[in-house]
């Protein structure tokens, strides 16, 4: 199975979820476009990862310029058509990390939500907790919604708001998949501590959602 992890802003923790998800899962992970390469999304997951190097798949792309991808891609000379893109070949589920927001550019006329699109594949939401989160949520979900994008359901990353929260779900009526806690320290060891919780909030969930073997 595919899933595309999308967040509803910059920086909101979609690697480390990723990363997480894929430890409880036993999934690989893919980034297709890395902007930037001091320190790559898919060097990260590899680290955190059990046996991490044969788990994270090689970008289509990596530009070397830590921008949005059309602006990098530009920089570069690159061309990005994610419709010729080569998959990983993998026996075990895939989890797809995108870049920035929902409708963050992946090339100079197109968006993240176009490539999950086109493929058809099923989303997970990253989400975090802060003023103005809920209408960067709901309009998220929106948009997924106007392309028939499937969604899971949005994982929290850090702490928890009760309030915001809860209108989200009744709003979009969508669930709660996982929450991501926050990690004082990064590594293999951390990430595997809460896979447990996480695995077990997976199969609980109302779409028995991912179809993973434990």
């Amino acid at each position: 199975m595919k899933i595309a992890i999308l967040g509803i802003h910059t920086g909101i923790g979609k690697t480390i979820t990723a990363a997480v998800l894929a430890e409880a899962m036993g999934a690989d992970y893919w980034k297709p476009v890395q902007a930037g390469v001091d320190e790559t999304d898919s060097g990260v997951v590899k680290r955190l990862l059990t046996n991490g190097s044969e788990r994270v798949h090689n970008e289509s792309f990596v530009l070397t310029q830590p921008l949005s991808p059309h602006a990098a891609a530009a920089i570069d000379g690159v061309d990005i058509d994610y419709t010729r893109f080569d998959w990983p070949q993998t026996d075990k589920s895939l989890l797809i990390e995108t870049a920035g927001g929902v409708l963050s550019p992946m090339s100079a006329n197109t968006t993240m939500a176009d490539f999950v699109a086109h493929y058809d594949l099923p989303a997970i939401l990253v989400v975090q907790n802060y003023l103005g989160s809920i209408n960067h949520t709901l309009l998220s979900i929106e948009v997924l919604k106007s392309r028939r994008i499937h969604l899971l359901g949005i994982v929290i990353n850090g702490p928890a708001n009760v309030a915001s929260e809860k209108f989200i779900l009744q709003y979009a009526n969508v669930p709660i998949v996982a929450r991501i806690p926050h990690f004082d320290k990064l590594n293999n060891e951390a990430i595997k501590k809460c896979t447990p919780e996480i695995k077990q909030t997976l199969l609980n969930s109302k779409h028995s959602l991912f179809g993973f073997a434990i």
